[in-house]
């Protein structure tokens, strides 16, 4: 494009528009491909001011707004298989935010039962009585239990967190976290 060479300085920008191949014009997206020996041109216009300079000049053609895409490659096959890789890329993307989701809905969850836990404790009067951190203990069982009952994913992370939570009644409680755990899974049905 004449008017974007005018538009830049520099012999890579200039070699870069002059290798560029116009592919395609999809959903107001222009693509323009480089050859893969001339791959480290790409560089020279995805430059913010060339690549912005690009999107007027074919905006203006076109009369519509476009956005410039750089690919890899001069064909429609090079496109697709981009657009093939854009489609894996957003699908892993999305997979590893719903994992993420999932990961801090169950972290807030066991998160909430630890305060709970910590609030429920400081509420307890004469905590010294074991009648009373009986009492605590049991009350304290059943609320976990019935978090995990609720419970949908059981990664890693939220499995350190349920175990978070067995320490810290188990501290309370003043008995062995490993006695904790049996009769907090035996109530929510998993022993």
């Amino acid at each position: 494009m004449p008017v974007v060479r005018q538009g830049v300085t520099g012999v890579g920008v200039w070699t870069a528009l002059n290798t560029a191949t116009p592919i395609a014009y999809e959903e107001g997206v222009f693509v323009i491909g480089l050859p893969g020996e001339s791959g480290e041109l790409s560089g020279h216009l995805r430059l913010p001011s060339t690549k912005r300079l690009m999107e007027q000049q074919i905006s203006k053609l076109l009369n519509a707004q476009t956005v410039v895409r750089i690919i890899d490659g001069t064909t429609i096959p090079d496109w697709e298989i981009t657009k093939r890789r854009d489609a894996e890329r957003k699908k892993l993307q999305a997979a590893e935010m719903t994992k993420m989701r999932a990961e801090m809905t169950a972290r807030t969850s066991w998160d909430a039962v630890y305060e709970q836990l910590s609030r429920r404790f400081a509420a307890v009067s004469n905590k010294s009585l074991p009648q009373n951190r009986a009492r605590f203990y049991e009350e304290a069982v059943a609320l976990v239990a019935e978090a995990r009952q609720g419970m949908t994913t059981f990664d890693d992370s939220g499995e350190r967190n349920f175990a978070r939570c067995i320490e810290r009644l188990a501290q309370y409680s003043e008995i062995p976290s490993c006695i904790v755990a049996v009769e907090i899974l035996k109530r929510a049905g998993e022993l």
